[in-house]
């Protein structure tokens, strides 16, 4: 947190040193509160999007009256049990065969991913992409760390897709684990995880293929294959809480837990199992799946007109025409992306500068921005738009005025 209470006072002196004048985060009249009369435009689904209030009034009976602990032996518990057999059939059955694989729940995509990285990634070589959210990422270098696996690093795209025929070739009899991102959190580019799953196997059979679908699962149409054998997913992400999170496996596929306890989730995952949250995330997977494909291609049109009225003299593109349609990054070049973040945020409009979950980190440059081939300077203009099936051509409208109002502002004063 002292790192990005640093961060956000050097971008406020640099917007000050260019003239701009910004509210100070904890200085403005009613600090430490949120303004809940505040018009604003949110832009920043892919950081967290809001609860869904027609799954919120569904499950809020498991706050009230079946507030009881599931693995009770009275009826009320086998109750429960029996609401969360129905929550996992929920989730698992939009995107994969009940017959071969399961789900597990866990505390969110980031327990997910680490279930996976640290249960399969315990010899050899674990083969990965430049381009994967911090969970992997960073528990793919505590491996290294422990001495477990040598990690290895397949290039991305200049749209943060991988390359796949170079990951293939990091991929030899020596590899445990490949863990490949399904859509990037930074880019919105979308990775054929299916085929590069089955070109995988072709080479390695016993090798494990690992996919992180936060950003996928509830947004793009797919289902899992056979040849994918672990699959990480987040319910705040698609109008779930934050809390809850699962990880669909392969049948056959021991997981050993790292949580200890009670032995729930079959022993996978001991503490008591967040009935509310889970309940939630299944109302939500089924209200966001009711409209999966009318939103994907609803989105996609709108990204593309919202793209058509930004000031293309200030900002450039990253992500591809083909990337998800929740997510559009651009880079106002030359100009400080946390600046323009902090000047939206005076006017309104809520955005963020890349992966939420990497706020904290030190190094003020995306390196997964840097992965794709772009220069710092590119880095350093990084605005991340992301969409919910909520968000309206309106807003994105109102909010394209406001970026290419705000850009200009500071670009004047800059010169």
């Amino acid at each position: 947190m002292q790192r990005r209470a640093t961060r956000q006072y050097a971008a406020l002196c640099q917007a000050r040193n260019a003239g701009v004048r910004l509210r100070e985060p904890g200085k403005e009249e009613g600090a430490g509160k949120i303004n809940k009369e505040r018009n604003m435009i949110y832009l920043d689904n892919a950081a967290t999007t809001k609860p869904d209030e027609r799954a919120l009034c569904r499950a809020q009976e498991y706050l009230t009256t079946n507030y009881f602990n599931p693995s009770a032996l009275y009826s009320e518990g086998f109750v429960l049990q029996s609401e969360l057999k129905k929550a996992r059939s929920a989730l698992l059955s939009p995107i994969a065969d009940s017959e071969s694989f399961e789900l597990v729940f866990t505390s969110c995509g980031t327990e997910a991913d680490n279930q996976a990285v640290f249960n399969f990634g315990k010899r050899g070589n674990v083969v990965t992409t430049a381009g994967e959210h911090s969970a992997v990422a960073a528990s793919v270098a505590e491996l290294k760390n422990r001495g477990a696996a040598q990690p290895r690093f397949a290039p991305l795209k200049r749209d943060g897709s991988v390359d796949a025929e170079e990951l293939l070739r990091l991929v030899d009899d020596k590899t445990s684990l490949v863990s490949v991102i399904h859509v990037n959190n930074e880019t919105g580019a979308i990775n054929d995880i299916n085929a590069i799953a089955r070109a995988v196997k072709e080479k390695n059979s016993q090798a494990v293929f690992h996919s992180d679908g936060v950003q996928a699962y509830g947004k793009i149409p797919f289902r899992l294959s056979k040849d994918i054998d672990l699959y990480s997913v987040s319910a705040h992400k698609i109008g779930g809480l934050k809390g809850t999170g699962a990880l669909i496996k392969k049948k056959p596929l021991a997981l050993r837990p790292f949580i200890f306890g009670g032995g729930q989730e079959n022993g996978r995952r001991s503490g008591t199992e967040n009935t509310f949250g889970i309940k939630m995330f299944e109302y939500a997977v089924s209200e966001k799946f009711k409209t999966l494909r009318a939103d994907f291609e609803r989105l996609k049109l709108c990204r593309e007109r919202f793209w058509a009225a930004l000031d293309k003299d200030i900002f450039m593109r990253l992500s591809g025409e083909t990337s998800s349609p929740y997510i559009l990054s651009v880079s106002a070049i030359g100009l400080r992306g946390e600046i323009l973040l902090h000047m939206a945020d005076d006017k309104g409009l809520i955005i963020g500068t890349g992966s939420a979950c990497s706020s904290n980190a030190k190094n003020r440059y995306s390196r997964v921005i840097l992965a794709c081939g772009y220069d710092e300077k590119t880095a350093d203009g990084v605005l991340r738009l992301s969409f919910s099936n909520k968000t309206t051509e309106e807003e994105m409208h109102r909010a394209a005025e406001i970026l290419n109002a705000i850009a200009r502002e500071l670009k004047e004063r800059m010169s």
